[in-house]
């Protein structure tokens, strides 16, 4: 078997103890094949409780990176892949300190900072890329405290959730971002998540312009890891706001903000590009109008 080197992109914001719990499960991985190294590159987006220190006193092998607290988690990610393409790192169980032996790695693993990985999630991505062939992407299902899965491989234009299987990977036609596996050769291909995309849907564009390369995209089965922490903010969904909070949110940085959402559309989804552009705003509107009919 082929030595196995991945370059492990990490962004964090004022969330000193997740990414340390993150870091710890990352390093507690088990089944790896043997000789796997890890590089982590974590760019810090302007954290004022300490994370980036507490990174570097407990793990000092993992590259950290400080940055502006206004640059987006988009371009946060695009940095960590800079870094990773400049090589460093790779010796230790959680490799990736500057100045340390270069490496030049097979795959890069996106994992958000507030996923817990379960101790053999990694084997289990990389068992399913050999499955799957050298040029296909992995997606790792993350599931809530509740045993729910909330992020995964999406299908079809409404980006549908994808169920991980018990013992066999599912097709997807693109991804949430939190936990994904893209060998060097898809990499090579599609390249890092489009700039344009500032906060969100940088992933799914990334998916769905990988898939029009010829790329195919699993889901891997079961579980990869929990999200850590509290349910999200309820956004535009919570109940008894008016229409024009509910459309403010909507086209939030959060949620789907217009110009990147209109560019998703027109890249992916034409000749339907207009309609599913504004149904989204549409339907946060019908929510909020009947909440108050309803209250």
């Amino acid at each position: 078997m082929h030595s196995v080197h991945l370059a492990v992109l990490m962004t964090s914001h004022d969330r000193r103890a997740r990414t340390l719990s993150v870091l710890r499960a990352l390093e507690e991985q088990r089944g790896l094949p043997a000789g796997t190294t890890l590089g982590v590159h974590l760019v810090d987006t302007g954290s004022t409780d300490g994370t980036p220190e507490a990174v570097r006193l407990r793990h000092p092998a993992v590259e950290v990176m400080s940055v502006g607290a206004d640059t987006p988690h988009n371009l946060a990610l695009r940095i960590a892949s800079r870094n990773s393409r400049s090589g460093g790192g790779g010796g230790g169980p959680l490799g990736g300190a500057p100045g340390g032996p270069t490496y030049s790695w097979t795959h890069q693993l996106w994992l958000d900072g507030g996923v817990e990985l379960f101790p053999d999630a990694l084997a289990n991505l990389l068992r399913t890329a050999g499955a799957s062939g050298t040029g296909a992407v992995v997606v790792g299902a993350v599931r809530n405290a509740y045993g729910d899965t909330v992020y995964s491989g999406r299908r079809g234009r409404s980006l549908t959730l994808v169920e991980p299987g018990e013992h066999r990977p599912e097709p997807c036609d693109t991804y949430d971002g939190r936990v994904v596996l893209v060998p060097r050769a898809v990499y090579d291909l599609v390249g890092d998540p489009d700039k344009v995309f500032r906060h969100r849907m940088g992933d799914y564009d990334h998916g769905s312009r990988a898939r029009r390369a010829g790329v195919n995209a699993f889901v891997a089965p079961g579980h990869a890891g929990e999200c850590v922490g509290g349910p999200d903010a309820p956004g535009s969904r919570e109940p008894g706001i008016g229409v024009r909070e509910a459309l403010r949110r909507a086209a939030s940085v959060q949620e789907l903000p217009l110009r990147p959402w209109w560019v998703y559309c027109l890249r992916h989804t034409w000749p339907w590009a207009p309609y599913l552009m504004l149904a989204p705003y549409a339907r946060a509107a019908a929510r909020a109008t009947l909440g108050r009919l309803r209250g």
